[in-house]
């Protein structure tokens, strides 16, 4: 057995693609719980880590698709949350499909 025999490749074989949610996905998912119980402004979830995936289609640091991102600037309070809320919904359901287990607290 090897040790990559469980891990998915990208590009090239010899660079292993991370499987699942990262530490940081975790990081926003937690803090999106704040951004939805929170009233004011609504803060962008960008990282400055914007690549986005072949499999999901959304950004690989803030799990944002290209038309949550290019509508960013110009959309409402309301419908930021709205875009929170399914950030938290994609990192919760990628979680739940590599069988972790979450524990967010408010």
């Amino acid at each position: 057995m090897s040790l990559l025999d469980n891990v998915a490749m990208c590009g090239s074989e010899l660079t292993p693609k991370p499987q699942g949610p990262s530490a940081v996905a975790l990081n926003l998912l937690a803090y999106s719980q704040t951004v939805l119980r929170d009233a004011g402004p609504v803060p962008s979830p960008c990282i400055s880590v914007c690549r986005m995936t072949d499999d999901t289609q959304v950004c690989e640091g803030c799990w944002r698709t290209l038309d949550e991102i290019g509508g960013w600037g110009q959309a409402t309070d309301a419908r930021k949350r709205l875009v929170w809320a399914r950030i938290a919904e994609r990192i919760s359901v990628a979680v739940a499909q590599q069988g972790g287990s979450l524990k967010v607290t408010p």
